[in-house]
């Protein structure tokens, strides 16, 4: 139930984000984006949170409905420590789907083949269908690197307490999902300023086909 509603998550990272100024290019707006009075990266942190509440709407009702479908029953947690979880997850995704967004402008029309080729292998290394300690050393360390998975683990880990058999301990996983979040969010804005200089220089960043 929680790797399927947070499953939502990665979705709109790909597609709302990571493809959305692709996406404004072949309408013929993107030039909007670049002479607005605010950077692109204030831009894209609207998108983000907006994307984040939209999709934490429907992610409630479909936690709620999962846990009374299927009668799980969940170790108490505190709001405050689950909340502050799930926003370091949070975190950690959508600067990954920053760092897409001008990854995937610059490489033009690969940014479709490169969403859908994203989405069903971090499916499985995300611990959406299993818990990651199941794909053993090599998968774990694998997964590891991807912030879902982490975030995942600790969602998991917080609901359901010693049962959840996670990856690595609860403190250390939150500690390597904010790492994740700083780190992503310094490419971010390395590549999106590489991103106006392109457009600056070159004067084609925002034409279609190129």
């Amino acid at each position: 139930v929680l790797g399927g509603i947070l499953s939502t998550y990665w979705i709109n990272v790909l597609w709302g984000m990571g493809a959305q100024l692709y996406w404004e290019k072949q309408q013929g707006q993107l030039q909007v984006y670049f002479i607005a009075p605010c950077s692109l990266m204030s831009i894209l942190t609207g998108m983000a949170v907006g994307g984040a509440l939209m999709t934490t709407l429907r992610s409630v009702v479909g936690i709620a409905i999962g846990l009374w479908v299927f009668r799980i029953h969940v170790a108490p947690v505190g709001l405050v420590a689950l909340i502050g979880i799930f926003t370091v997850t949070m975190a950690a995704l959508y600067t990954v789907g920053m760092t897409f967004s001008s990854l995937f402008l610059l490489l033009g029309r690969e940014a479709w083949h490169l969403c859908n080729a994203l989405t069903e292998p971090v499916y499985f290394l995300s611990g959406m269908y299993f818990p990651i300690r199941a794909l053993g050393a090599f998968g774990a360390v694998a997964a590891a690197i991807i912030p879902l998975g982490l975030g995942v683990d600790a969602m998991r880990q917080a609901l359901l307490g010693e049962g959840a058999r996670g990856l690595l301990p609860l403190p250390l996983e939150v500690l390597a999902l904010a790492l994740f979040a700083v780190i992503f969010f310094v490419l971010a804005r390395f590549s999106l300023a590489h991103l106006e200089t392109l457009s600056k220089r070159e004067g084609r960043l925002t034409q279609r086909w190129q």
